[in-house]
């Protein structure tokens, strides 16, 4: 990808946010080679220049840097003001956008990184959003030859990577993956900002809207290779975790299928079935999962109940979420495993009226999901976008990560960084 011409390789559009600071201080660690002399230019925006300067002194202390606010430009730019916005994308090979919800603040970035030939990366988990951009910019960002690439943190890398990497790892052709995401913490337990929670609510609250937009598409159907996956009860148990799980509500199961399609449709790749579960260990965490779930889906159905779920987070989602968000120690102490159990035929055996004769089982583990593998998932998406232009699809466009990234070194990448991938079992039936 062309840098040149630009002052920036990367800029962090919402660097003074609460994950915003995380992926400031990602990029900060990318930024300087193993020798400690730095190979990136890059600049944080936003609103406030006291807020951003607070953040890189705030990283400088954590990472022991002294000089980075010196070498980081800034750059002051407001959601509200499309002009700001272009100045800002003039100046950046990538633009890393951290300021959600998207589906209120993430249009007006998109359209100025196309209009101005400047790639853009996300970590949206809001599949409207992401499914719109797709149908009003593709076309537009092929034409400018630049990559909009959404879902690339916690939401959807594990997920859609991590399904790609199992039919990689299979030996024949994979034809369904269900995954199941267990989230470990520390005594300190669980918790998250409430700008996840904002996003859910409204994205709960706007669903027909999805619906409306699915129906309009009118995609022809994926073909199914092999017997259908069969969806899992909403409440089910997972003999070989040895827990109860429920299905993933979050945007893996909407990223990973369109990624499937463009793998169909564009490299001619048998297309996986997927569904993705969350484990929630024993009964007596179902029993608190369902209450909140049932209030949740109660009150995101009213005007008024959304205001209150968005203004009471705490309250409603049982200590989950919080306007502060997660301490420190709660950060360090948290850990994620997906993990994947696949099946598919051997390469001497094909779908047509037989079982599926392999299985496989793999996993993507990480640190903590929000704030800590996020930023990494986000940065190192960037910087494969800046470094596997040859791997890369040939024209720009609006895509996923898997449909980005298949043919690069991003899974190599993350697993130096942190993200191991790996195989837990692979047999024949």
């Amino acid at each position: 990808m062309a840098t040149t011409q630009r002052p920036f390789h990367l800029v962090v559009f919402g660097a003074s946010g609460f994950t915003g600071q995380f992926v400031t201080e990602e990029v900060a660690r990318e930024q300087v080679d193993s020798e400690g002399n730095s190979r990136l230019p890059w600049a944080v925006a936003g609103r406030c220049r006291e807020k951003l300067q607070g953040v890189l002194e705030r990283a400088a202390l954590k990472l022991g840097r002294p000089t980075l606010s010196s070498e980081v430009g800034i750059i002051i730019c407001d959601i509200s003001n499309p002009a700001s916005l272009d100045e800002m994308a003039k100046q950046a090979a990538v633009v890393l956008n951290c300021v959600g919800p998207y589906r209120l603040y993430g249009e007006p970035v998109v359209k100025a990184c196309i209009e101005n030939g400047t790639s853009c990366i996300d970590i949206s988990g809001e599949p409207q959003f992401l499914e719109l951009m797709y149908w009003k910019y593709h076309e537009k960002a092929a034409e400018k030859g630049v990559y909009i690439i959404g879902s690339s943190g916690f939401d959807s890398i594990p997920a859609d990577l991590g399904v790609i990497y199992t039919r990689n790892k299979m030996n024949g052709t994979l034809t369904s993956v269900e995954s199941f995401l267990t989230v470990r913490s520390g005594p300190e337990g669980l918790c998250i900002h409430d700008g996840t929670w904002k996003s859910a609510v409204y994205g709960f609250g706007s669903k027909s809207n999805l619906k409306k937009l699915r129906n309009e598409s009118n995609l022809k159907p994926v073909p199914i290779v092999g017997p259908k996956l069969k969806r899992r009860w909403p409440v089910s148990y997972c003999r070989e975790l040895n827990s109860y799980s429920i299905p993933f509500l979050g945007s893996d199961v909407s990223v990973v299928k369109r990624t499937q399609r463009y793998l169909y449709e564009n490299l001619e790749q048998s297309p996986v079935q997927y569904a993705a579960y969350v484990t929630v260990g024993g009964i007596t965490s179902v029993i608190k999962l369902m209450f909140a779930g049932l209030f949740f889906l109660f009150f995101v159905r009213f005007g008024i109940g959304r205001q209150l779920l968005i203004k009471f987070p705490w309250l409603f989602s049982f200590g989950y979420f919080s306007k502060q968000g997660p301490t420190q120690k709660q950060i360090d102490a948290s850990s994620f495993t997906m993990t994947f159990f696949g099946q598919g035929y051997s390469q001497d055996l094909g779908p047509d009226k037989n079982k599926p004769n392999i299985r496989i089982c793999t996993q993507v583990k990480g640190p903590e999901a929000g704030y800590v593998a996020t930023p990494i998932a986000m940065v190192q998406a960037a910087m494969t976008l800046l470094n596997d232009a040859s791997d890369l699809p040939k024209a720009g466009g609006v895509f996923t990560p898997g449909a980005a990234f298949s043919r690069t070194k991003l899974i190599d990448r993350l697993n130096q960084r942190g993200i191991e991938f790996s195989v837990i079992s692979s047999s024949e039936v």
